[in-house]
């Protein structure tokens, strides 16, 4: 989530809008990535521009009060469709906020950082939407027409997203030397964060792998290949919101009753992992999360064990106990 832009920014250096930009610039210069630098700045000039219209145009006026105030403004803001602001976006901007105060500091426009003590909003402990089981995943991975190469694409990109769990960009990003065959696993160049990591992935989903590479990936590739893993009918690689609405009409077609698309297959490849035995700080590290928390949600929903305990130790689930057939 960005928010708009609003408004230029005026010619004096030393306002909040000027200094926006600057520090855009310092990001960039210090080895941010440019989705990072265009996020931040995007939030800090509608910060900027929301105190210049309350008469906060300059570092030296802006207080707590002031922080406290465009905070609770912030609740107030509505998506296009109604929505207000999810926790992680107005945990963005106000971490934009604290990470610009900081450089405030450092570069002598400010004595202190009151962005320091803002009470950042707590975070919802979700549980994942929608959570397939290993039978409605094979159902979604058999929708695609195996008959058109695009369905073979489909069903082998299908395939990776399930077995190694990877997010919708870093599939998308996947180059051919990324996949190595002989180990078994996908080299991860920069995903969230600009982390890399190295994911298993399985036989079968290098198996399709290997079959759209041999009957599907040469005729797709329009000179100079860009050596994108997963093409597109022009030879060119997939844009993020044409594979989520794929993604999300072969789920739909399977016919579960279940709304979801790329992420649906994380979250099961996490929760059926845990279910059958890994280890969450394994499965953290397959799946790039920089938290344990964040890994440990997916405990919540892997409940097969759970039930096993319950039905062999709830004294009502004694066979003697049941209604007669």
């Amino acid at each position: 989530m960005t928010l708009a832009l609003v408004r230029t920014p005026i010619a004096d250096p030393h306002t909040l809008l000027a200094l926006v930009d600057e520090h855009a610039v310092w990001l960039a210069g210090t080895g941010y990535a440019q989705t990072t630098v265009r996020s931040r700045r995007a939030s800090l000039r509608h910060f900027a521009t929301w105190a210049a219209d309350r008469g906060v145009s300059h570092p030296q006026h802006l207080t707590l009060s002031v922080l406290e105030r465009y905070q609770q403004a912030l609740t107030q803001v509505r998506l296009k469709d109604g929505r207000p602001l999810s926790w992680g976006a107005q945990s963005h901007v106000l971490g934009a906020l604290r990470r610009f105060g900081q450089w405030l500091v450092r570069t002598h426009r400010m004595p202190t950082n009151p962005a320091q003590e803002l009470v950042l909003p707590r975070r919802p402990r979700h549980l994942p939407h929608a959570v397939l089981s290993a039978e409605e995943a094979e159902r979604v991975l058999a929708q695609p027409d195996l008959t058109d190469p695009i369905g073979i694409r489909d069903r082998a990109l299908m395939e990776v997203l399930y077995s190694t769990g990877i997010r919708r960009a870093e599939v998308l990003h996947l180059q051919l030397p990324d996949l190595d065959v002989s180990r078994g696993v996908l080299f991860i160049r920069e995903g969230k964060g600009r982390k890399d990591r190295v994911v298993p992935i399985g036989d079968r989903a290098l198996a399709w792998v290997d079959r759209y590479l041999r009957e599907v990936r040469p005729a797709l590739v329009v000179p100079p290949d860009p050596n994108v893993l997963f093409l597109t009918r022009r030879g060119r690689a997939l844009r993020e919101n044409r594979l989520t609405e794929l993604v999300h009409l072969y789920v739909q077609a399977a016919g579960l009753g279940k709304a979801g698309s790329c992420h649906l297959f994380r979250h099961t490849m996490a929760t059926l992992l845990l279910e059958n035995g890994a280890d969450v700080r394994e499965v953290q590290e397959m799946l790039g999360h920089s938290q344990l928390s964040t890994t440990a949600l997916y405990t919540h929903v892997a409940i097969g064990r759970l039930k096993q305990v319950h039905s062999a130790a709830h004294p009502a689930e004694k066979p003697s106990l049941h209604p007669p057939a």
